[in-house]
């Protein structure tokens, strides 16, 4: 079945790539930038986007993409950089990236209040959203953002339908795929009207991703952790520029690797307990590699270590789902999964597979350092072998959707010793285009669960809740339910209410010009 379904899809993209070459490249060439339809035949991920979009159909995916690319064109999307934006618009935040929603999607904040209509900076303003988004899309290909539509304090010269149907079509067509939801916060009743016709240019699919929220709902949405403190949040993120709003990984990769000082402190402490809690040791200039014969003089020792290792790892079970790299395999493809409290066990594996016939140095970042223990968290792998990262909560702190992890790796030459200090070195040299990155979310397993990761073989077993406390959620549910009814009905009676007093002061009105000029 998936066999089959691999090869649909694959027959799809093929299909889309000729006759887009065919229909609508070969005549009108000019009309698209070049390396668009260059990387239309390269990324299987991109075109899959677009077909997915339109639920596998060629003819509409080849109009999808000829009006995408003839707008990524105009716009010049692959020539955006800060220096294309007003530096003013860059400085009052209307728009950036920052936070996680509660299902780990990036927040893509609008901050409505700060845009203005005017026609002569609608172009800029166009501009600026093609530029984060296509700076997310390069990071992240295929993973959705959620939209941050936030209202409040927002005035009636705020509202421009164009900016906003702009929006609209760039998850629609020009990014395919992106959006998880578009979250409204304190949306004035003026603006009612506005979002109605919003509703029609979304398609009767898309508007089930549409979520108003005042401050209690947005809640259930985003945690108080990424909300700011006039939405119910804790939040004491400002925006401010220069520089960009970066917050993805607190280690980012400069131009010839991770920043000297970071990689200098944390190599040390890592590299000094890797050996003792892994299944592989690192190896260093003077060590002999680990997939050839080991000293018969040093067998007893190495046995002794393996099996206590062997003795931790007993507990974790192999993770099944698997990211097939240029340099490795790592295993989970897509979520790391941890344990809940009452498992006991919250540790997790992350498996690196080295695929290729060099030594491959590999390194491990995430969004909370303070929070997570990684080891080995800066180490190497050999051509062929495989490496166990254990990955575990620090000091009794939450798992939380929004925290991330991220694998770095790149081939070293033969010779290159793998000691801290040559690994040090070669993160410093090693040029960006060489490294292989991928991202894992976290997941926090609430409830038994098939597919398994990394917990003891006990960890599912969830306590059974007594037939009271079933009923009395039961009674809340219920109570909530009476509530919301009420809420609903006195909102019918006030707009009711609104209505007659507007038909009323019309009926008055009419009167009295009707006297007044009879």
């Amino acid at each position: 079945m998936a066999e089959n379904h691999a090869q649909n899809k694959a027959k799809l993209i093929s299909e889309t790539r000729r006759r887009f070459e065919a229909e609508y490249v070969t005549d009108k060439s000019d009309k698209y930038d070049a390396r668009d339809v260059e990387r239309l035949q390269q990324d299987d991920n991109w075109v899959e986007s677009y077909l997915c979009w339109r639920h596998n159909i060629v003819d509409e995916t080849l109009k999808m993409l000829d009006e995408s690319f003839q707008w990524r064109k105009e716009i010049s999307v692959n020539d955006l950089n800060e220096s294309s934006i007003p530096r003013w618009l860059l400085e009052i935040g209307v728009i950036y990236l920052h936070g996680y929603d509660k299902e780990g999607n990036k927040l893509f904040w609008i901050r409505v209040k700060y845009h203005i209509k005017d026609q002569k900076t609608i172009s800029d303003k166009k501009k600026l959203i093609a530029f984060w988004l296509e700076r997310y899309a390069k990071r992240e290909n295929g993973k959705p953002v959620t939209v941050m539509f936030d209202l409040s304090e927002t005035g009636i010269n705020s509202i421009d339908m164009d900016f906003v149907r702009f929006i609209i079509n760039c998850f629609k067509v020009y990014y395919p795929k992106y959006l998880s939801k578009i979250v409204i916060f304190d949306m004035p009743w003026l603006m009612n009207a506005a979002f109605k016709i919003v509703k029609t240019w979304l398609g009767p699919e898309a508007v089930s991703l549409l979520k108003f929220t005042s401050k209690n709902e947005v809640q259930d949405y985003v945690s108080v952790e990424y909300l700011p403190p006039h939405m119910g949040g804790t939040d004491p993120f400002k925006y401010s520029y220069p520089p960009l709003v970066d917050d993805d990984f607190q280690t980012p990769l400069c131009e010839n690797g991770p920043i000297t000082s970071e990689d200098e402190t944390s190599s040390k402490e890592d590299i000094e307990s890797d050996g003792k809690e892994t299944l592989e040791t690192i190896s260093n200039e003077e060590q002999t590699p680990l997939l050839k014969k080991i000293n018969p003089t040093e067998s007893t020792s190495k046995a002794e270590e393996n099996e206590k290792v062997d003795s931790k790892m007993k507990a974790f079970k192999k993770p099944l789902s698997v990211f097939k790299g240029p340099l490795l395999h790592i295993s989970p493809a897509e979520e790391l999964y941890f344990g809940n409290t009452e498992s006991g066990e919250k540790k997790t594996l992350i498996v690196l597979t080295n695929v290729t016939k060099n030594i491959v140095a590999f390194k491990v970042r995430t969004t909370a350092p303070e929070k997570y223990r990684v080891k080995p968290s800066n180490s190497s792998c050999d051509p062929g072998a495989s490496v166990d990262i254990v990955v575990s909560p620090h000091g009794g702190l939450t798992v939380s959707a929004q925290d991330r992890f991220l694998i770095m790796a790149a081939e070293m030459e033969q010779s290159s010793g793998t000691g801290p200090a040559e690994l040090t070195q070669f993160w410093k040299e090693v040029p960006r285009n060489k490294v292989m990155e991928h991202r894992l979310r976290c997941h926090t397993v609430e409830s038994s669960k098939p597919n398994t990761l990394t917990l003891k073989d006990n960890a599912f077993n969830m306590s059974d809740k007594t037939s009271e406390d079933i009923c009395l959620q039961l009674s809340h549910l219920l109570e909530s339910n009476r509530k919301l009814e009420d809420q609903v009905q006195r909102c019918i009676w006030f707009q009711q209410l609104l209505l007659s007093l507007t038909m009323l002061l019309l009926a008055f009105v009419t009167s009295f010009f009707y006297l007044l000029y009879s």
